[in-house]
């Protein structure tokens, strides 16, 4: 990471990084800030890599009254995130200890017409230990007009921020953020990892996401003359550059992005950022299957993937079920949690894909990457494409067991839910309170081992005490002058705001789960009122109390023996 690279911003200034952090904490190039300057509807399509609305704010000029600190403001808006001229005594003026000069050293401005101009998206971000940073990475094509280059270093973009929110925040020794990019996962976990090891195919992310840690050292809690104590950067392919190590954390927005290849490519031809080079989903298919080798017993990767859906498929999971029966997710009995949140047809997954590189800009060659798309997709008769988020563990216990063996216990199991609707953000401590709560119904022998004894974890059940959790509503739905409800539906306001379709004997048994009764005793109460002896009905009643622990409607208060 020494040698200089073309096109990234320097980090072997530590006194000038440090200048520039000091200047831009000065002009409160912060988060809330940028919003009180532009306005929430401008500062939110920036976040669109839409940046007219802002230069209509900032062509007005400062508001009156305006105090020199929102006029430095408005100078470091208009060249970072703008990405707009400013003269050269103006920089000098907002950013003083830095100044032009700095500016240029750094390699985030170069001269332009009457003044400089950003060579580098820079961007206030909030970190999870509370504090402001600043992330730099390449300019968008809405900034700077043309085709994006194929080592594009993506910035803050809304699938890096959907990981960084999903990711359960629990301590870590060692953590691993593969396919870094900028650095942002990184971020996220230095407040809660002792050691990252950051890795990218790209040595110009790698740069980057060197340059954003120093600059944002202090914040980050990082020191900058030993940053190797609490950062590993290193250079490499998937999971080449940690192939014999393990970790109790790893997170990944891979390169999922299924693109055609073409005879005779070169690695320079693809968009690195996005595209890892192999056909179909078939990289996400080596994740998911290879990452829970580098896992400690116990550890979890969390991750964003793309699915390919075949015509005639009976569930979309049957690909990513079947990558489970591979590799050392097969060997470690991996338990997986599958989130599908969309799909994408082919015609609509090459019109993304397109736009987002800007390669519309050529028609020609847009209908000759629309058509090579289609013909990709239909090469292998896929339908649709999914887009969503897998949580994986490697078993604590048993942990080396033999492929396929019982033994191996896996409370969370394998889960593939559709879940397309708005949920609550940052969802990651609602994920990381289902998998708790998998957890407790093991621990109490309450969900049955594979292989295991069924009517032994249906009696373990039953001397749970549950409580309805508090943001759980109940909605009936009748008919005018019905004697009773056709739908009782049970909703969550929080977490993934689940929906569940309940019977009058489960929304009886719901009712009564206030703690003091064990869930055996509210079953057998709820039979006896309703006068059924179907002797399916209290084993069926057991089922739906367990399913709805593990959703979150009921969670576990005290067990009584």
């Amino acid at each position: 990471m020494s040698a200089p690279l073309p096109d990234v911003p320097v980090s072997s200034d530590q006194g000038l990084l440090d200048a520039l952090a000091a200047d831009l904490a000065d002009a409160r190039f912060y988060f809330d800030d940028v919003t009180a300057l532009l306005g929430a509807e401008a500062h939110a399509a920036l976040g669109r890599d839409q940046t007219v609305p802002a230069r209509i704010v900032l062509a007005s000029g400062p508001a009156a009254g305006a105090g020199a600190r929102e006029r430095a403001l408005a100078v470091v808006v208009e060249l970072f995130l703008i990405a707009g001229t400013v003269p050269a005594r103006t920089l000098d003026g907002a950013l003083p200890r830095t100044g032009a000069a700095g500016l240029v050293a750094l390699g985030l401005a170069e001269p332009h017409g009457a003044g400089l101009r950003s060579r580098v998206d820079l961007r206030p971000h909030a970190s999870d230990a509370d504090a402001e940073i600043w992330v730099a990475a390449d300019l968008g094509s809405n900034q700077r007009p043309g085709v994006l280059r194929t080592d594009h270093v993506l910035g803050i973009g809304q699938a890096s921020l959907t990981l960084a929110q999903t990711t359960v925040r629990t301590p870590a020794a060692r953590a691993l953020d593969l396919g870094t990019g900028c650095g942002i996962q990184t971020f996220h976990l230095l407040a809660h990892a002792e050691h990252v090891v950051a890795t990218d195919i790209s040595e110009r992310a790698l740069a980057f996401t060197r340059f954003n840690l120093l600059l944002n050292h202090a914040a980050l809690g990082i020191d900058p003359d030993d940053l190797s104590a609490r950062v590993d950067l290193r250079l490499g392919s998937l999971l080449e550059p940690v192939a014999t190590e393990t970790f109790d954390l790893i997170v990944s927005n891979p390169p999922f992005v299924i693109t055609p290849r073409t005879p005779g490519e070169a690695d320079g031809e693809r968009y690195t950022y996005r595209d890892g080079g192999l056909p179909g989903d078939s990289l996400v298919a080596h994740l998911v299957s290879g990452l829970p080798g580098l896992l400690t017993p116990g550890g979890t990767a969390q991750m964003l993937a793309n699915w390919e859906v075949a015509a005639g498929a009976g569930h979309w999971s049957e690909r990513p079920s079947a990558w489970l029966e591979t590799g050392a997710a097969a060997e470690t009995g991996a338990e997986a949690w599958f989130i599908q949140r969309d799909t994408e047809s082919p015609l609509q997954y090459a019109e993304i894909w397109l736009r987002d590189a800007a390669e519309a800009r050529d028609p020609e060659h847009y209908r000759r990457r629309y058509a090579d798309y289609l013909a990709d997709f239909a090469s292998r008769d896929v339908e649709q494409i999914g887009f969503g988020m897998v949580w994986l563990r490697r078993p604590a216990a048993h942990d080396g067991a033999a492929r396929g063996s019982a033994s191996v216990r896996r409370p969370v199991g394998r889960r593939f839910e559709e879940i397309e609707h708005p949920i609550e953000q940052p969802v990651g401590p609602h994920l990381g309170a289902a998998v708790a709560a998998a957890d407790e119904l093991a621990a109490a022998a309450a969900v049955p081992a594979p292989g295991g004894d069924t009517a032994a974890a249906d009696a373990a059940l039953e001397r749970l005490h549950v409580v309805v959790a508090e943001d759980v509503t109940e909605e009936r739905h009748q008919r005018p002058g019905a004697e009773h409800p056709g739908v009782i539906l049970l909703r969550q306001g929080a977490g993934l705001r689940r929906t569940s379709l309940l019977s009058t004997a489960e929304a009886g048994l719901v009712s009564a789960c206030d703690g003091e009764l064990s869930v055996g005793q509210i079953a057998g109460a709820v039979s006896a009122l309703l006068g059924d002896e179907d002797p399916e009905l209290k084993p069926t009643l057991l089922a739906g109390v367990r399913r709805l622990i593990l959703e979150g409607f009921l969670t576990q208060t005290v067990q009584r023996r």
